[in-house]
């Protein structure tokens, strides 16, 4: 049902992780300026095949292309780099002029592969993209009307555009067309004009704030998004039905990363440690439909939390001692990816932790057994 595994013999926090196109090959930052890609051996072995250290300071996004095989990496240091593959299989770096005078938080690939957009704390996306004349990446930059830093990044399924939450507590989707390499794109759910930086969509996570947005997706058909924010509320506008938002307060502590596993269901994972499933009726309404994980061996066998004070106090202990938590990861979640298919229809999913796990979490089997679930 799912596959725990570790690398490198020590469980240093992965901050971010991306596989490759068959899945037989990863890439993940052990959170500082390094990049390691594994190859899978086996069952449960990884080999390490390279170190992409071309960084100097903590690397923050990864994604790897899965046609051209190219990997881009940003980090704090300022910088973006485009990695290609030579014939020593060793991986060559390609510096992007990315322009910004913050950190890069965040990158993300276009469904074409053709461009990539980057997030940053300097208010601002890059969307970069080679310039054959002069053999290099280059960058045009959306900034208004962002006023703080870009924490996520999604493309929209018609490489033309781009979703965006940041630290200002709104969601905006932007069009992200470079004439110079694109044809004229056509009119969509959210809108027919889209010049570079155009505004199609801006939406506030909360009219009281509700915190930073952490994770922004859009949907199979690009015509909704789903974003979390730091108050573990979910959030999905539909461009197809006025632009309506729908939104469910959790009782769970907030959320890192969200991604669409079908057209009407949403996995989202944070600092709860567990990947939840939540489902949208018939009726717009929001609900949780399953959680991926189902070790809580404890609650299973009603031992609530009051129950476990009552025995603390009975037995006139004053701190517990267990300090393991109930669940796979053993510390937030701070990466979700898709393993197996696609937003459409996804079998498979992979998360990557602060405790340094990397877990493989086979949805079908995990959900077969629940009775009503409607992915």
């Amino acid at each position: 049902m799912t596959e725990r595994h570790t690398f490198g013999g020590n469980l240093n926090p992965i901050t971010c992780h991306a596989w490759n196109k068959d899945r037989s090959q990863i890439a993940i930052s052990p959170n500082n300026h390094e990049v390691h890609i594994y190859k899978r051996e086996g069952a449960a072995d990884w080999k390490l095949l390279d170190v992409l250290n071309q960084h100097d300071l903590r690397v923050m996004g990864i994604d790897w292309a899965p046609n051209t095989n190219r990997i881009v990496t940003c980090a704090v240091d300022r910088n973006a780099y485009v990695w290609t593959q030579g014939e020593d299989s060793k991986w060559k770096p390609a510096l992007v002029l990315l322009r910004i005078n913050r950190a890069a938080t965040c990158v993300k690939w276009s469904p074409l592969e053709n461009k990539f957009a980057v997030g940053s704390g300097a208010r601002l996306i890059s969307v970069c993209y080679f310039e054959q004349e002069n053999d290099w990446w280059v960058s045009k930059h959306i900034k208004k009307p962002i006023r703080s830093t870009v924490t996520s990044l999604d493309w929209h399924p018609n490489n033309i555009l781009l979703v965006a939450g940041s630290t200002d507590y709104k969601v905006r989707v932007f069009s992200a067309y470079i004439k110079d390499i694109e044809k004229q794109p056509e009119p969509t759910a959210w809108g027919a004009k889209m010049p570079l930086g155009q505004l199609m969509g801006e939406f506030k996570h909360s009219e009281r704030g509700g915190g930073w947005v952490h994770s922004v997706s859009f949907s199979a058909d690009g015509n909704r998004i789903c974003w979390t924010g730091h108050d573990a509320a979910i959030k999905v506008a539909d461009a197809s039905n006025g632009m309506l938002i729908t939104k469910i307060r959790t009782p769970y502590l907030p959320f890192l990363c969200c991604e669409w596993i079908s057209p009407r269901s949403v996995v989202v994972a944070g600092h709860s440690c567990m990947p939840l499933i939540y489902s949208i009726g018939d009726e717009n309404e929001i609900s949780l439909t399953a959680k991926l994980d189902q070790t809580q061996k404890k609650e299973a066998a009603g031992l609530s939390a009051m129950r476990i004070f009552k025995s603390l106090d009975r037995n006139l202990r004053t701190e517990n001692t267990d300090t393991s938590l109930e669940s796979i990861h053993q510390n937030a979640i701070a990466c979700l990816r898709i393993f197996g298919g696609s937003k459409a229809s996804v079998s498979s999913i992979s998360t990557s932790g602060l405790d340094g796990q990397l877990v493989i979490w086979d949805l079908n089997s995990l959900t077969r057994s629940m009775q009503g679930l409607k992915l």
